[in-house]
């Protein structure tokens, strides 16, 4: 596979919420989804206001990409479980330093979409915003590891 640059260019970015890095709880943070104004008009949200729950993709930005390692670690730095490869697992420590979180959506005010449960630190830049649709949900049961459901006991 021959390796190819991709340019992205955040939508916008998170305003409020919270501003540290660290794991749970993370239930009920609240913040500002701000709409770049520069290269959308509030037509680029008509409709959205319809949905409970939004898909953003976001980019982890206070993670020096130096120190992205991508070979099997144990979750969350957990020395009690065994090491999962990158992509078993959700942290920021990721190759390309993306995040996809899902939130509940409160409001719809011009181009600030002011959200809850939104696992992204203040000041992160938004690569794109979705409507969640039940219809991308699995349609089979979901099944994970133990440690995964461990885990993430306190993270909502």
């Amino acid at each position: 596979m021959t390796a190819r640059t991709v340019t992205l260019h955040p939508v916008g970015q998170v305003v409020g919420g919270r501003s540290e890095m660290y794991e749970d709880n993370w239930h009920d943070v609240r913040a500002v989804i701000r709409l770049d104004g520069e290269s959308f008009t509030t037509s680029a949200v008509l409709g959205l206001e319809d949905f409970s729950h939004l898909e953003i993709v976001f980019l982890f930005d206070r993670v020096d990409p130096a120190t992205v390692d991508s070979r099997p670690r144990p979750p969350r730095g957990n020395p009690a479980a065994a090491p999962v490869g990158v992509f078993a697992h959700r942290g920021p420590y990721r190759p390309n330093r993306l995040g996809v979180s899902r939130c509940r959506l409160l409001t719809v005010d011009g181009l600030d979409l002011h959200v809850a449960d939104l696992d992204a630190l203040s000041g992160s830049p938004v690569l794109d915003v979705k409507p969640y649709l039940i219809e991308f949900a699995p349609r089979r049961p979901v099944t994970q590891p133990a440690w995964a459901s461990e885990l993430m006991a306190r993270y909502y």
